[in-house]
């Protein structure tokens, strides 16, 4: 209990501010025979850049100059630790500015691929057989050397990407926290589990399972990237990382860190390759154990189809982790802080230009505060600013590239003839933007109400109570993220269990999950595996194995030889 702080007629005790402002303070007795649980200790997470800091500005500014002056420059695959020729050559380019060249990617062949998987099986007996301290020890070194190079690393998805800084930096700390994490991880799962009986020992271990393919996304280049390659690594599984086309500079990135922190060759390799040939290829591929992959739904089913279908020679399934995006609604009901409310919906559908697995992309807002949210929502969204992210005042840039600009932009035409556009802000006509689209009066079956559009456009939704707005939010093929404004507790409480999503957000916006605090995947569509960043990601990439010896005494053997 706490003391109070008011006489009972009324008057307040001298010093009754400081009173009420102290930490509350237990004053009862402690229950006879009740134990105190220790207070867990939280997983240290990497702090993010405070631009508001001189001096971190500046440094960002040089960077991007410095970066500035690297574009153009070519990436080979590379093999068993060597970089390698391709016959085919493709551009990345700037999204804000298609003229301006990022890079210039050599595309592996199926060749190439197969030279790739035979380096990995011929390294993976020595890998295994590393001590896992020894394997998490790189990943730490990885994350300094990230945390090292973390304003050039923004600068490169700044330009490869378009991410502005505020968007980019965080991706580093989810990065650097992956490798840390997973490495804690790891040396936890060594361990085992032993249970043993009299006359008998059980021992339950974890082991590698063999070739990990990694196929990373655009959207988050750096940090997805990073956490399914370096769990199949420190969990003893040799890795090819195959990164998505328009982000494949950024991956070349990682690989040059990797490979500094110690990762030997041909247990690490980078092959940027087509995705529709060389990707295919790796899946089907019968030397390969397991596929982890973030993406869209339709690549993702794919691959989940190709990996499940045995191939000659093959003599395992094929595991598969699966990320496919989502179309994530925040419920606002007649209790919520409207306020707060706007504020959270803004920067979950709109930062990074809407293309986060986890963005919102539905506002269910109940009738009795729909048309004053509605207002705000508006007024609010109208104030960013669209334009180049590598200008500091930039809080929504451009789309990845022609094909989502043109897709994103044929959604919104659909929107157009389902509901009311209430607001499209004006984008720049150089370069793939489109500016953030706000549609109200939505009807919940609409086309922008169920597709994922991957893009700055918000489709806002009348629900006619909580029950009608919850009801709705469920009603999708995806479970991703979801949240709730509200300051009532029963709502709270039903959200916790009804919703169906893999992440829940309630009064704060439903992006941004953090590595260790925020377990981060979803259900139904959205994909297959456990969270990223959790306390069980780590076994999706091993296989347990349990031994049990009767150790009542036999006798035992003599070596030859040995006296």
């Amino acid at each position: 209990m706490i003391a109070d702080v008011a006489d009972i007629d009324g008057r307040r005790d001298e010093g009754w501010i400081e009173q009420l402002l102290a930490a509350p303070e237990f004053v009862g007795e402690d229950i006879e025979g009740a134990e105190r649980q220790p207070v867990a200790v939280p997983f240290p997470n990497a702090a993010d850049i405070d631009f508001a800091i001189t001096t971190q500005r500046t440094l960002a500014a040089e960077a991007l100059k410095t970066v500035h002056a690297q574009l153009g420059q070519r990436y080979n695959p590379i093999i068993n630790g060597a970089s390698v020729e391709t016959g085919e050559v493709v551009e990345s380019v700037n999204p804000a500015k298609p003229s301006e060249i990022v890079g210039k990617l050599g595309l592996a062949s199926q060749e190439q691929a197969d030279q790739a998987i035979a380096a990995a099986k011929a390294a993976f007996l020595v890998w295994a057989a590393t001590p896992a301290k020894e394997r998490a020890a790189i990943l730490r070194r990885a994350a300094e050397i990230m945390e090292a190079r973390r304003h050039e690393l923004n600068a490169w998805m700044v330009y490869e990407v378009g991410k502005p800084l505020g968007q980019a930096d965080p991706e580093v700390s989810e990065a650097i926290d992956f490798c840390r994490y997973y490495a804690d991880e790891m040396e936890r799962l060594d361990a085992g589990y032993a249970y043993d009986y009299p006359g008998e020992t059980n021992r339950y271990r974890y082991f590698p399972r063999g070739l990990a393919v990694v196929i990373s996304p655009w959207n988050f280049p750096l940090a997805i990237a990073t956490g399914m390659t370096v769990a199949a690594l420190v969990t003893g599984n040799c890795t090819i990382l195959k990164p998505a086309e328009n982000s494949a500079v950024i991956a070349a990135k990682l690989a040059e860190i990797l490979l500094e922190a110690g990762m030997p060759a041909g247990v690490f390799q980078y092959l940027p390759a087509r995705g529709s040939t060389v990707g295919a290829h790796l899946v089907n591929h019968p030397d390969v154990h397991m596929i982890a992959f973030t993406g869209s739904r339709e690549v993702g089913c794919r691959i989940y189809a190709d990996a499940a279908q045995w191939r000659p020679g093959q003599r395992h399934l094929k595991r598969v982790v699966a990320e496919m995006g989502g179309k994530n609604a925040i419920i606002i009901d007649e209790s919520a802080d409207l306020d707060q409310a706007v504020q959270g919906v803004v920067y979950s559908a709109f930062g990074f230009s809407g293309q986060k697995c986890s963005a919102c992309s539905r506002a269910i807002v109940v009738a009795s505060v729909y048309d004053t949210f509605v207002h705000r929502l508006v007024e609010a969204t109208r104030s960013l600013n669209v334009g180049d992210p590598a200008q500091p005042s930039t809080k929504v840039g451009p789309v990845i590239d022609a094909q989502a600009q043109a897709t994103i932009q044929g959604y919104i035409e659909k929107g157009k003839a389902e509901a009311t556009l209430a607001l499209a802000i004006p984008a720049p006509e150089t370069g793939y933007f489109v500016g953030p689209t706000v549609f109200t009066d939505v009807k919940p079956d609409a086309v922008i109400a169920q597709e994922e559009i991957f893009g700055p456009v918000l489709a806002v939704i009348k629900a006619q109570d909580f029950e009608d707005a919850l009801r709705i939010a469920n009603d999708t093929d995806y479970g991703l993220t979801g949240g709730l404004y509200s300051r009532t507790p029963s709502h709270i409480e039903r959200v916790q269990t009804e919703f169906a999503v893999g992440n829940l957000y309630i009064n704060r916006g439903i992006t941004g999950a953090v590595v260790s605090r925020h377990p981060f995947g979803g259900g139904k569509m959205s994909g297959v595996g456990s969270k990223a960043g959790g306390p069980d990601y780590l076994l999706q990439f091993l296989e347990p194995r349990h031994v049990s010896e009767n150790v009542q005494r036999q006798g035992f053997a003599p070596i030859e030889g040995v006296d």
